[in-house]
């Protein structure tokens, strides 16, 4: 990969308000010269329900659409955004089914990789896993509804 294009993606990847907010410059660059590249078509599954995703995606192009089947409804993940965080959190089989809406490209982080970036660099782990509960708070809350929302930016201004 050509110096450009990874600065490109860590830009996108930073700046991103839903993605791994608390991650430094050089968080990303270790996470990106770790992560693997992968692409995906349009329809294909990135996280299986019921199955170990082993690891969560950076969406760098593309969509993609979390399938939450006890609700109905779904989510939508774009550049910038992670998913698989939830069954890499808790060791767990996914809970929902994250489908590519149009072709796209993410960085993949394997569990194996994680836990060794983790070990060596323990502050880069307390970012990133700051970062996942923030944007695990903040779906919680879009799922929930407006006055779930409305009662917290009340809560921050009080």
């Amino acid at each position: 990969m050509t110096t450009k294009l990874a600065e490109r993606e860590v830009s996108l990847l930073s700046s991103s308000k839903n993605g791994l907010i608390f991650l430094t410059p050089n968080d990303w660059a270790l996470v990106v010269d770790k992560a693997k590249r992968v692409n995906f078509k349009k329809g294909q599954t990135l996280v299986y329900r019921g199955q170990k995703s082993n690891g969560v995606y950076l969406l760098l192009k593309g969509t993609a659409q979390v399938q939450i089947s006890s609700r109905g409804s779904s989510l939508e993940i774009k550049p910038g955004e992670i998913c698989g965080e939830m069954s890499f959190l808790e060791d767990a089989l996914a809970s929902a089914n994250v489908l590519a809406q149009e072709d796209l490209e993410a960085y993949h982080l394997d569990v194996p990789t994680l836990e060794k970036l983790f070990e060596l660099f323990p502050h880069l782990a307390s970012r990133f896993y700051r970062s996942m509960a923030t944007n695990l708070s903040r779906r919680l809350r879009e799922l929930i509804g407006p006055s779930a929302e409305s009662l917290s930016a009340g809560k921050k201004h009080q």
